[in-house]
């Protein structure tokens, strides 16, 4: 709320007050001193015009307290805030980012967020989200780049290569018509973080930009160090499959292990569009992380002096709003008969499907070793598993659909997850405290599946690569029945104790996210005058703290409570 005097024309104390929901960041009051500029960007923006477009309200009205200033005062509107967020939406990064925004809309209703992705990718998100009723988030459909005569190939990087040949135009076109729609200009860019042209765009607008990183610290490291990589490492390094040593927190890591086209030239456009984000990053305003400082303390160290601000707001899993996905196979009353740390819980993510032979290889390992199992399988199991493998494990596991897998994570029954590799995937595992049997794939996975093994010791990647029955049946001897495996499982419920204690009372990520809505809803007032943003933030901390042990106690609760009622039926 801004009060203006009539007759004097001198500024007085701001108090901006912005309700909150069930967030952890559930206050944010922040104060503005007085000032005798009355041609301040606030002062100013008090017009005729002013009035009419921004509402006199940020509050419900049963949740409205009015101050009634005196008769020579009046009220000067300054919600001039529009938040564009920029999703790239491919693979799994619009979720994060969706989450992410989720959160910060409900903390800030009186700030305006335009949502950009293509046609299609908005349809699935905003299904959901219409349900929330968040007023201020708009959706804005950004052509895909595809030809009108488009024929699909077959490769899945095809459509990926078109939108990213049609950026930035495309955006830009959206942008144009958020900003004519709204009557407010864009004031903060939040992105994917691959989105390097945010860099420019917030330039020209004298916006602020946050990019999301939604993959791990140690890949965001190998990006924007990929020039040094390229001129260390050389050719023959990358022949010789050498160690990236000369990195922070990457001693152990081969060449190899790298993201692939990072130790060479770009040559497509997905590879350029990687090594301009790398270029962009160091002039984010601030860099947000879908992770948490103690899963690589030495690397976000190193961060920290190539980036303006790091911020690790996660795990995602326990700091933002989540999907609840229903148990529709049973899995959870079924994992309640099995003994503790038996079960192998089998998962490729919602985009990979191993090639045929690998799962026909795995099938035989379970089927051999007898280890119970849930497989949340993508495609037809009865075509691509071997014949009568459903039937004669029907006792010993269940193939299924689709499975609540933070929920299976954090049951006790469960010993081992087998995974892709994917930082979302990783991050589950370890808030969940189940060490990792990893076959990557593609993009970070390799990068992840060498940390996984040589840097955390929390899991081992499969030998060579690639499933067969023997290595199969060699790494789940290893993690459930040896001394090594007992000290992967020590070593992922010390990273889970962290994880918990980030995103608590008095964490970090917590702390961190209260940092990162600041940033991107802040006045005109506070990007003029950042040196009054942060007055309240101890308070706002340990208001944050208290929602964070009560969501945690209610989820606590909530799990305890859903397990005995299983074990009763």
């Amino acid at each position: 709320m801004c009060l203006c005097d009539r007759t004097s024309s001198k500024r007085i104390t701001v108090i901006t007050v912005r309700r909150a929901t069930t967030s952890r960041c559930a206050a944010n009051i922040e104060v503005v001193p007085p000032s005798s500029d009355t041609k301040s960007p606030v002062h100013r923006r008090a017009t005729a015009a002013h009035f009419t477009e921004t509402p006199a309200y940020d509050l419900p009205h049963k949740h409205k307290h009015v101050l009634s200033p005196p008769s020579t005062m009046s009220v000067c509107p300054t919600d001039d805030r529009h938040v564009a967020v920029l999703a790239f939406p491919y693979g799994t990064h619009t979720a994060p980012l969706v989450n992410l925004v989720r959160r910060a809309a409900a903390e800030a209703p009186q700030v305006t967020f335009s949502f950009f992705s293509t046609k299609r990718s908005n349809a699935s998100v905003f299904a959901t989200l219409n349900a929330e009723t968040l007023d201020n988030i708009k959706p804005y459909d950004v052509e895909d780049g595809l030809p009108d005569n488009y024929v699909p190939s077959g490769n899945p990087q095809d459509p990926v290569e078109y939108f990213v040949k049609a950026m930035p135009a495309n955006y830009r076109t959206a942008m144009d018509e958020a900003v004519s729609q709204t009557g407010r200009h864009i004031t903060c860019l939040v992105s994917d973080a691959f989105l390097w042209f945010c860099a420019d765009m917030a330039d020209e607008m004298h916006a602020k930009w946050v990019p999301l990183w939604t993959a791990g610290p140690h890949t965001l490291l190998a990006h924007i160090a990929a020039h040094e990589i390229r001129e260390k490492l050389g050719p023959h390094g990358v022949r010789e499959d050498r160690e990236v040593d000369f990195l922070a927190g990457f001693s152990g890591i081969k060449a190899s292990s790298l993201p692939e086209g990072l130790t060479t030239e770009p040559e497509d456009p997905f590879s350029y569009m990687l090594d301009k984000m790398g270029d962009a990053l160091p002039r984010a305003t601030a860099v947000a992380i879908n992770s948490f400082t103690e899963v690589h303390i030495p690397i976000v160290q190193h961060l920290q002096t190539r980036l303006h601000l790091v911020l690790n707001i996660g795990p995602f899993i326990l700091t933002m709003p989540q999907s609840v996905t229903p148990d529709d196979e049973g899995c959870l009353p079924w994992l309640n008969k099995q003994k503790e740390g038996s079960v192998v819980y089998i998962s490729f993510g919602s985009v990979i499907i191993p090639p045929q032979d690998e799962l026909v290889a795995l099938a035989e390992a379970l089927e051999e070793g007898k280890y119970p199992f849930i497989w949340a399988f993508r495609g037809n199991p009865e075509k691509e598993l071997p014949q009568g493998f459903l039937e004669r494990t029907k006792t010993q596991g269940k193939v299924v659909g689709w499975a609540p897998q933070m929920q299976i994570l954090r049951h006790q029954a469960v010993g081992v997850c087998m995974t892709h590799g994917g930082w979302n995937s990783l991050l589950d595992c370890i808030v969940g405290g189940v060490p990792l049997i990893s076959r990557p794939f593609f993009g970070d996975q390799t990068l992840n599946t060498a940390t996984i093994e040589h840097v955390w010791e929390i899991g081992v990647g499969i030998e060579n690569g690639v499933f067969t029955k023997e290595s199969t049946l060699k790494v789940l001897e290893s993690i459930m029945s040896t001394e090594k495996g007992k000290m992967m499982l020590q070593k992922i419920v010390e990273l889970k104790d962290s994880a918990i204690a980030a995103a608590g009372p008095e964490g970090e990520s917590t702390k961190n996210y209260c940092t990162f809505s600041d940033i991107i809803t802040a006045s005109s007032y506070e990007r003029v005058h950042p040196k009054h943003q942060h007055g309240f933030r101890g308070i706002r901390n340990k208001i944050a703290g208290a929602f964070a042990v009560a969501r945690h106690r209610f989820a606590r609760h909530h799990h305890h409570h859903n397990n005995n009622n299983n074990k009763t039926h």
